[in-house]
């Protein structure tokens, strides 16, 4: 078979089945056994796949993602989040569009401590957007920052995502999630610089209201009391990467501790709230350990077919230059995020992307940061943006998916700006990777 047959079989076989509704999962699955039918052959083949499936995810580089899924359960379900908010609330004061503010600097610190978009899109959209309703800020200055916000669990670590697309690409876990840091948080100050703009333009759109008046005093009693001590779980799991005390399985572990144990000071961890997290865990991870195995072994298929070999000599055949296959890859994976969530994506794109750029010579953790930006920016773009419908669920009744999305352009226009200064400054990404 020629090897675009074998790619439209394979590739061609995933999509058709998820149009059916059919999970991701199951879908990748159900394409591995056609695949090995028809590449490999016979039974014997089935029994192969399924005897190197257990080593696929034993490995030691995967055992951050339930670390990451139980610290951020934690953080959540035991109310820690809620003391970091209120604390931030308080800190701003009388700021113009201070709700705004306060979602961006809350969702950047909730990303350190989840690793979920879908997570911090939720959270901060059940929290923000009836207080902002009540406070007569317009739909526009009251759902783009959320969505905005939310996504930069994608880039900020720990990122779930992240660990799945180091695993599946076989880059370096630890490295990928330190380069996440600078442009996660430039990206914050992009939103920032927006809201500002925003308010400038339109201050009706974020009114001013009267607040009960603190003292510094008690707003650095507040700060030093529920938000400094999470600043401990941060460097536990970044600091003790960047610095080369642990593995990042290692460093994921003692964010856990850390979380557990500051929830236990304040006397928030209860036995429900450990049942809880613990199953909240095994259900989310286990999916995701699925979801690699299926995966990995499609990426085998594509390579056992010749599909990946053949398009590498095509790609590189018509000598593109590198910023313009650049500019192709980012435009497929937007188009790509307009119908499919983000681990779909991920699963058809890595395995075929990831070797085209090795061979022009880019460099796998940047290009991993640039996977995970258009990533971030597809799930806010209509019609099937992911990020788009859990706003639409906690938003005000009568809300549309075209209101949703315009309130969200002005923030992807952010995210573009950051791939630019990513394409040209690379060291945005790489620096804290290479001091490691």
């Amino acid at each position: 078979m020629i090897w675009y047959e074998a790619g439209i079989v394979l590739i061609g076989t995933v999509i058709a089945l998820m149009a059916l509704g059919i999970p991701v999962g199951i879908a990748f699955m159900l394409t591995n056994m056609v695949g090995t039918l028809v590449f490999i052959g016979g039974f014997s083949g089935l029994v192969q796949v399924v005897d190197n499936s257990t080593s696929l995810i034993t490995r030691f580089q995967l055992a951050p993602v339930p670390f990451f899924i139980l610290m951020g359960s934690l953080f959540f379900h035991s109310g820690l989040a809620i003391r970091v908010f209120d604390a931030l609330d308080n800190l701003f004061g009388r700021l113009p569009g201070r709700l705004c503010f306060l979602t961006v600097v809350g969702g950047a610190t909730f990303s350190t401590l989840t690793g979920s978009s879908m997570a911090n899109t939720a959270m901060l959209g059940s929290l923000m957007v009836p207080e902002m309703q009540r406070r007569g800020y317009s739909w526009r200055m009251s759902l783009g920052p959320i969505l905005g916000t939310g996504g930069l669990a994608m880039i900020i670590p720990p990122s779930s995502l992240g660990v799945l697309l180091a695993s599946i690409a076989g880059i370096d876990v630890g490295k990928l999630l330190i380069a996440g840091i600078i442009p996660g948080f430039l990206l914050a100050g992009l939103y920032c610089g927006l809201i500002l703009l925003q308010v400038a333009i339109n201050p009706s759109g974020a009114p001013s209201y009267d607040i009960e008046p603190t003292t510094w005093r008690e707003k650095m009693e507040s700060v030093c009391v529920n938000i400094l001590p999470m600043s401990l779980v941060v460097f536990m799991v970044i600091g003790f990467i960047i610095f080369g005390i642990t593995t990042p399985t290692e460093a994921a572990a003692f964010g856990v501790l850390g979380v557990a144990l500051l929830a236990a000071a304040f006397r928030l961890l209860t036995w429900a709230v450990i049942r809880i997290a613990i199953q909240s865990t095994v259900r989310v991870g286990g999916m995701v350990f699925f979801i690699i195995i299926s995966s990995t072994v499609f990426s085998q298929l594509l390579a056992y077919s010749g599909a990946t070999d053949g398009l590498l000599k095509w790609a590189t055949h018509f000598q593109v230059a590198p910023l313009a296959l650049l500019l192709m890859m980012f435009g497929a994976l937007l188009v790509l995020g307009m119908f499919m969530d983000p681990v779909s994506m991920m699963l058809i794109a890595v395995p075929i992307l990831f070797p085209l750029v090795a061979n022009i010579g880019i460099d796998p953790i940047w290009f991993g940061i640039f996977v995970l930006m258009s990533l971030e920016m597809s799930q806010t773009t209509p019609p099937f943006g992911l990020l788009l419908y859990i706003m639409l669920g906690v938003a005000p009744p009568g809300t549309t998916l075209m209101r949703v999305a315009a309130a969200a352009f002005p923030f992807l226009v952010c995210d573009a700006i950051l791939i630019a200064l990513l394409i040209a400054y690379p060291k945005i990404a790489l620096y804290l990777p290479g001091l490691m």
